[in-house]
């Protein structure tokens, strides 16, 4: 089975890319982070996602985020959004997370001799984040292939990138069709310590919307 680094944050389209890569034949080594972020019961559902999808191993990278705070997500200072999905890039945008969270696994990729990462973003049920766009993927892994030995000698680098063109539902059908167990997942911004959801961020929203659309019950834990 050839290696494949697989970015786990511990939500919904994380878990399902997972579950892509194994079945495709990769021996999944994931990668999730702390990077401050105000909803880390994620890492625990990190934790337990790895286990029950049979990832070859997963390691907890630091980096502080929240030194520089500008996001909801890592300055408490800033209130998560509430009222509804709203035009433009929300306050949710974490600045450069997604390429510094690339940039440690490429770092990772080569070290295990991976030609192969998978990341769980998606362009069509999100946030308006501009790190999850198609053209960030394809431009990131322009810049992996130049700046890494293992591509300079010839054993190129692939981003993979399966969700991004799906909608929600169509990803939670995919995930369930290969085993994922959605309850074990947490994608809300401001998840409790137990990780149960407070139904009305964006992510809350937009997680709920796909399992009503995709015609299946939601295993989500909610605090009320």
């Amino acid at each position: 089975m050839p290696p494949a680094v697989v970015l786990l944050s511990g939500g919904l389209d994380s878990a399902t890319c997972l579950a892509i890569a194994r079945d495709q034949g990769f021996a999944c080594h994931c990668l999730s982070f702390d990077y401050g972020q105000r909803h880390n019961a994620e890492l625990a559902a990190a934790a337990r996602l790895a286990k029950a999808l049979g990832a070859a191993g997963q390691r907890v990278i630091p980096f502080g985020l929240a030194e520089f705070g500008g996001s909801a997500l890592t300055d408490s200072a800033i209130a998560i959004p509430t009222a509804g999905l709203q035009p433009g890039i929300p306050v949710t945008y974490v600045p450069a997370r997604n390429t510094i969270m690339l940039s440690l696994a490429l770092a990772w990729a080569e070290v295990l001799g991976s030609r192969d990462i998978f990341i769980g973003v998606n362009a069509v049920d999100y946030s308006g984040y501009p790190d999850c766009r198609p053209e960030y993927i394809a431009a990131f892994e322009h810049m992996a292939n130049l700046a890494t030995k293992a591509a300079v000698e010839g054993r190129k680098l692939t981003i993979h990138a399966p969700l991004i063109d799906l909608a929600k539902a169509d990803i939670i059908r995919l995930g369930s069709a290969l085993g994922v167990d959605y309850s074990l997942t947490v994608s809300c911004y401001q998840a409790d310590s137990q990780g149960r959801a407070c139904r009305l961020c964006d992510a809350c929203r937009l997680r709920a919307a796909g399992f009503a659309a995709a015609g299946m019950a939601d295993p989500t834990a909610y605090r009320y």
